[in-house]
């Protein structure tokens, strides 16, 4: 039963790193086909699956009889740091993941993000006063090593993806960091669905007010609004509700090495979907940013 359980699991949780690859990729088809800010795609986004999520939590409340998605509004500290969470933590991390998107491309910006890893790896060091070993410094070398492939090709006098790009994908890498270690005692308090629910919302509302994105006009098209529900259900909802189910199933080390399948799934579909062109250095430099994910959660296990 706990092997079915297990088997179960680790498929759920692929099929959630799937549908965070193709929510890049939904991405990246509204910002080539249609006049769509990334940060109002962003904040309707953050609105949007912040929303249902919240709702969720309330209607799995009910059930189980408890009061989970209201009791973090009785303490005020945990409030402000709900609000901290929303708006250096979630909302950065979207907003600068989408932005990336928006200059280069939903693999690469997917990529590129993923060298937070080695970011949260070198605080921690800091913190604990170490120096980082030996396979930690192997992690740093491969991850330097394929964002430099990936914006100049190998020729340092080069870059093949805009300046802009680069700076919002690393700015992404950055605000990983925050997203992932800002809530961490309020997920152990409330739980994790009450904490990112919230904090979507909170981080969609202070988006929405600073870049006035009541004011978008976006065109009624189908096939926009298709793609934009692919964002929200698939690329959040979904795939947040599947992968917390994953980790329960098989653990948090084993599902995080699933959730870094989340590259190649992007990296394949724009491939197939968007017909997108890749060189051989590309891949040489999406494989030592995917080595680097595995090498460092190795470690954990």
């Amino acid at each position: 039963m706990n092997t079915k359980h297990s088997n179960y699991g680790a498929l759920v949780a692929i099929i959630a790193a799937i549908f965070w690859g193709f929510s890049g990729c939904c991405s990246q088809y509204i910002f080539e086909n249609f006049t769509v800010d990334a940060a109002h795609l962003t904040s309707f986004r953050m609105l949007s699956a912040g929303t249902i999520v919240v709702l969720a939590g309330f209607v799995t409340g009910k059930i189980k009889g408890s009061d989970d998605m209201t009791a973090i509004w009785k303490d005020r500290s945990d409030i402000i740091q709900l609000l901290v969470f929303a708006v250096f933590g979630i909302m950065l991390c979207q907003l600068s993941y989408q932005k990336a998107i928006y200059w280069t491309n939903s693999s690469t910006a997917t990529i590129i993000q993923y060298t937070g890893p080695v970011m949260i790896m070198a605080l921690t060091c800091a913190m604990a006063h170490r120096l980082p070993t030996r396979k930690e410094v192997t992690a740093i070398i491969l991850a330097m090593t394929g964002t430099f492939l990936l914006a100049t090709h190998g020729d340092i006098h080069s870059m093949v993806i805009t300046p802009r790009g680069l700076a919002w994908g690393l700015f992404a890498a950055v605000t990983m960091v925050t997203y992932n270690m800002l809530p961490q005692k309020l997920i152990k308090k409330y739980g994790s669905m009450c904490v990112t629910g919230y904090g979507m919302v909170l981080g969609g509302i202070v988006l929405t007010i600073i870049t006035r994105a009541w004011e978008a006009a976006w065109p009624l098209d189908l096939k926009l609004w298709l793609a934009f529900g692919g964002v929200v259900f698939f690329g959040t909802v979904l795939s947040f509700t599947m992968f917390l189910w994953g980790v329960a199933q098989i653990g948090p080390v084993k599902a995080s090495l699933i959730a870094s399948l989340e590259p190649v799934a992007a990296t394949v579909i724009m491939i197939i979907w968007l017909h997108a062109d890749f060189l051989f250095m590309d891949l040489v430099g999406f494989t030592c940013i995917f080595l680097t994910v595995f090498l460092l959660l190795k470690k954990e296990s």
